[in-house]
């Protein structure tokens, strides 16, 4: 007798668990704890060298940051069936990665240095900015942060 009651509440509470709200699958993914920076094309054939530091609650983080070529995506329609693509298309672009150790919500200060393409030493640049916060799979799956700047002939600005 104790185990059918058993089921049945076991089977009224699973039935009464189905009617509410469904829950939401987060992807299984981490933000990168980096600073990223963009050159832009105009400024990008003139860096040939780029280093980075980044500040923040206390502890700083400063290395070279290897620039790669950037690119735009390039939307390539969709299908009937809703296979959707794109293709990257160099833009002139330069951009690259701080990784840092953490990052946190705090004002971080982001100073560029390095070397022209003739070897000529780059102004230095420093920017005081905070992360931006985003919940980029919705508030019940978190929020990352980020941190990226622009490095233009002009100085750093953050880049939004």
């Amino acid at each position: 007798m104790r185990t059918r009651e058993l089921f049945l509440a076991l089977m009224t509470t699973a039935g009464l668990a189905g009617c509410g709200p469904a829950a939401v699958a987060c992807p299984a993914i981490a933000p990168a704890t980096a600073v990223s920076v963009t050159v832009p094309a105009d400024y990008a054939p003139q860096v040939g060298t780029l280093r980075l530091k980044a500040c923040q609650d206390g502890a700083c983080k400063e290395d070279d940051v290897e620039l790669h070529p950037g690119s735009d995506s390039i939307d390539q329609g969709c299908t009937p069936d809703g296979a959707c693509s794109a293709t990257a298309s160099p833009n002139g672009t330069k951009v690259g990665m701080l990784m840092l150790d953490s990052l946190t919500e705090a004002a971080i200060t982001v100073t560029s240095s390095g070397n022209t393409v003739d070897g000529a030493p780059l102004p230095v640049h420093t920017l005081e900015f905070r992360p931006r916060a985003d919940h980029p799979f919705g508030v019940q799956c978190g929020k990352f942060l980020s941190a990226a700047v622009t490095l233009e002939s002009s100085g750093l600005r953050e880049r939004v």
